[in-house]
């Protein structure tokens, strides 16, 4: 996210890797996994395996951050598609946080994907 942005504001040329620009992925900012660090370090669990991120509701695909970026900072983005996917891409994935809610039911994702979109590019700015 940070690099599309920073493409955004700089005029760069941002590459698009297969499936249309379609592919989804989760967001989270670094407050939100420093607070789930934090109460773990509070209440360690032995061999528990945590998969964190921004979960469905900070899930967002390249085109509609390319929409978004382009509505907050008034930039048109410049992009390029090439139709072949990376090796190992993934079509859509974010984070299941069930587990994580389980074990620390005080942790929630406080910063939204407009937050995180909004602080990457007031510091380009």
């Amino acid at each position: 996210m940070n690099y599309l942005i920073k493409c955004n504001v700089n005029k760069t040329k941002y590459s698009i890797y297969g499936y249309k620009g379609k592919q989804v992925r989760d967001n989270i900012h670094a407050y939100d996994l420093a607070q789930f660090i934090r109460l773990f370090l509070e209440k360690p669990r032995i061999a528990e395996v945590y998969n964190i991120g921004g979960g469905k509701n900070n899930s967002i695909s390249i085109l509609e951050a390319f929409n978004k970026i382009t509505n907050l900072s008034g930039i048109k983005m410049i992009s390029e598609y090439k139709k072949k996917a990376r090796i190992g891409d993934h079509i859509c994935y974010y984070s299941d946080l069930s587990k994580i809610k389980k074990h620390y039911p005080s942790w929630n994702i406080e910063k939204k994907l407009d937050n995180i979109f909004e602080e990457i590019l007031q510091k380009y700015l």
